[in-house]
């Protein structure tokens, strides 16, 4: 997979001029979680991305839990990291690629091409003894320009016509099924999901042990798929949907995100809502 990194290439390469090593670590409802365990201890030569403060914006009445953030926001914590289009960057986290995912999903998008997944945990490169730190680098600044790649984002009308027949693709809902078929509804104000939507919870991309599963078993989680198809992957709120779209992107599918995904359509008093298969 060309967007998943072994431990061992990561560690090969850890002390190149041009690697950049991204935490992600996030625990949703516990939002100081990640940088304390980043400060803590992290994989050597690593710099912290926070989930809501530097991948996400502010919530607003509409646009879901987890907006993008202003790109110009981005762009500066992209030129502090030193990250430019010459970068090889390794981004993970502790929560099976979810932020991690979000955050390679972010940086392709402003342009950032050389981007990759660790495939396994923080705890995992722990347990293995692999090279940490409680070092908090910096680096020189560079001067990205971003290059945002439209075709990677559904805007909520874009949804709409799918969802209207005006527009060919399919949807694809990443959240677990239970929540799918608005049995349960943990976190949003509205149970459901998006009418004509196809769901495949995310964690069916990984092993029991939080690791990417090999490209044919990906193939088989994604069979119901035509691959001339534009898929439209959504969750709650944008985060994630990422491991979907990231398989889909690996196994070759034209594959786009919602960020506001069903937070973002529930918003919206007109937008209908289906339960059940």
């Amino acid at each position: 997979m060309r967007s998943i990194i072994e431990f061992e290439e990561l560690q090969s390469r850890l002390h190149d001029a041009n690697v950049r090593v991204i935490d992600c670590r996030f625990e949703l409802g516990n939002p100081q979680a990640g940088l304390e365990q980043y400060v803590n201890s992290h994989i050597e030569h690593a710099l912290y991305f926070d989930l809501e403060k530097d991948l996400s914006g502010e919530v607003k009445e509409v646009g879901g839990r987890h907006p993008l953030p202003p790109i110009e926001e981005f762009l500066q914590k992209v030129r502090t990291a030193g990250i430019s289009e010459d970068s090889f960057v390794v981004v993970y986290d502790n929560q099976d690629g979810v932020m991690a995912s979000r955050c390679w999903w972010m940086l392709r998008y402003i342009g950032i091409e050389n981007v990759f997944v660790l495939n396994g945990n923080f705890s995992s490169w722990q347990e293995k003894k692999l090279p940490t730190s409680t070092v908090i680098p910096t680096f020189p600044h560079s001067d990205y320009e971003v290059r945002i790649q439209e075709q990677m984002v559904a805007p909520t009308k874009l949804v709409e016509e799918v969802v209207s027949k005006k527009y060919d693709a399919i949807l694809l809902d990443s959240r677990e099924n239970k929540r799918f078929l608005g049995i349960e509804e943990p976190i949003d104000k509205m149970a459901g999901h998006i009418p004509g939507a196809m769901s495949s919870f995310w964690k069916k991309t990984k092993t029991t042990e939080g690791m990417w599963k090999l490209e044919e078993e990906m193939k088989q989680q994604f069979t119901m798929l035509p691959k001339e198809k534009e898929v439209i992957v959504y969750c709650g709120s944008g985060v994630t949907a990422c491991p979907n779209v990231l398989a889909l992107t690996e196994l070759g599918y034209h594959a786009k995100l919602y960020v506001g995904s069903w937070s973002d359509w529930i918003s919206y008093s007109q937008h209908p809502i289906a339960k059940g298969e």
